[in-house]
């Protein structure tokens, strides 16, 4: 692991986001935007390791969150194999910079010092003065511009030696946490963890960048993404809300599995419902994670609850329900083999012939019923196509003949019928190619796509 530590506005998250190719933090000029540990692999010439971006050491958080911030640094610094110490060559050295400098003495850490905003080869010669920092020469790079990117990873790789040789193993199982702020994701994160890989606050709006955190259970290896708390777009107050946000939505778009978080002490809001909308646009298996219930299970029992979910959130219905209490570690193992169970249907795939009896048990229960023309609707025939979510291609004389409700019921009766029950199907309706003057069969229609879903809501 390399650690990237120095005082705010250095562009420590610029410098994660260029080695790592990856827009992972959130850039912006305010200071003290990033306040979790975030990390990222880095790939390069056959060299792998987890470079970790770190909040700026000593921000005066505004939301008296700096001893939290500081110990996420220290936890950097001391699991490290290499600390990057990142300063703005462009302005003179700072009695926080002096500060820092202190707090790496004091490790056995490698340090390796890194003179950033390097924007033009005349920047350069205004290094100089980080070398009274006692680090030794400085390696100037650009971060915004990618100048000596190539440099700094050839420096990194040659002090790191054989401890990066190892390729990471891929997790069996991505899971993005999301839900509205304050329903405990942070807490959850850190029970998967055993540690304090995250901060925990009652401060709104605490978790910034979605965080992505390594943890192992019954010999496997998954990996869970802490994400910004979501709320309506007309209520962000900045831009950092803003890219928090999009960060949350990227992260339920690479992820296998959802959970979907949801406060049992209070009510079922817009946001929930806006937020349920958008991970079935995805088609991503989802679990509903009731957490809290050591609060709320005295005025409320399981069953009344789930029917609750089902009446405040219809579309969801399908998705299994779990309740937790995140803060005491109490059902954490069984939720998460309830989403590798999730994760299984979702890569489960069926026979021809097992698929098209289904669909002729969904036509024995119910005919698409006719347009005001007297047109009929047909079906002739499915086939799976592929996985991760189950997708079929119903073969149909004409699309345009198949109401959206008859729709549902097919897709709700195929879950009901094959081995993926409880995930999202994506049903692909197409007409018959149609034919030419001649006889020959014509192009095939192209295959419907899902809408892509709009994420303005938050």
């Amino acid at each position: 692991m390399v650690a990237i530590v120095g005082r705010p506005n250095v562009g420590k998250s610029s410098l994660l986001n260029c080695l790592t190719r990856q827009r992972i933090s959130i850039v912006e000029p305010t200071a003290g935007v990033t306040r979790d540990r975030v990390s990222g692999v880095v790939e390069y010439e056959d060299h792998y390791f987890e470079l970790i971006d770190t909040g700026g050491y000593g921000i005066d958080d505004h939301d008296n969150l700096t001893e939290y911030v500081e110990g996420q640094i220290q936890y950097a610094i001391s699991g490290a194999s290499l600390i990057l110490f990142v300063v703005d060559l462009l302005t003179e050295m700072t009695p926080l910079d002096a500060e820092v400098a202190r707090l790496l003495r004091g490790t056995q850490t490698p340090v390796l010092l890194v003179a950033n905003k390097a924007d033009t080869p005349a920047h350069e010669i205004q290094a100089g003065g980080a070398i009274s920092l006692g680090f030794g020469e400085p390696i100037c790079v650009s971060a915004l511009h990618g100048h000596n990117r190539r440099g700094l990873l050839d420096r990194i790789v040659e002090m790191l030696g054989d401890l990066s040789l190892e390729e990471p193993t891929a997790p069996v199982m991505k899971i993005a946490l999301v839900g509205r702020r304050n329903v405990g994701k942070s807490t959850f994160i850190n029970a998967l963890a055993g540690a304090d890989r995250v901060i925990v606050s009652e401060v709104p709006g605490t978790t910034r960048d979605s965080v992505d955190v390594r943890f192992e259970m019954a010999g496997r290896e998954f990996l869970a993404i802490d994400t910004a708390g979501l709320k309506r777009r007309s209520k962000h107050k900045n831009s950092i809300e803003y890219f928090s946000s999009h960060r949350a939505l990227a992260s339920i778009r690479r992820a296998d599995v959802i959970l979907f978080l949801i406060d049992a002490t209070a009510p079922i809001t817009e946001v929930d419902k806006k937020l349920a909308e958008y991970v079935i646009n995805e088609y991503k298996p989802c679990l509903m994670v009731v957490n809290k219930w050591d609060l709320a299970k005295g005025q409320a029992n399981a069953e009344d609850y789930a029917d609750y979910l089902a009446k405040t959130m219809p579309h969801l219905a399908y998705a299994p329900i779990a309740f937790t209490t995140a803060t005491q570690a109490r059902n954490i193992q069984s939720t998460i083999d309830a989403a590798q169970g999730l994760f299984n249907q979702a890569r489960a795939r069926v026979t021809t012939g097992e698929l098209n009896r289904a669909i002729d048990d969904a036509l024995g229960a119910r005919q698409p019923s006719s347009d005001k023309h007297g047109a009929q609707p047909k079906i002739y025939y499915a086939t799976q196509v592929s996985i991760l979510p189950p997708t079929i291609v119903l073969f149909v004389n004409n699309p345009a003949l198949m109401r959206d409700q008859y729709r549902r019921f097919v897709e709700k009766r195929l879950r009901e019928t094959l081995p993926f029950p409880e995930t999202p199907v994506r049903l692909i309706w197409r007409g018959k190619p149609q034919r030419d003057a001649t006889g020959a069969a014509g192009r095939r229609q192209p295959m419907e796509t899902s809408d892509d879903s709009s994420d303005d809501e938050f």
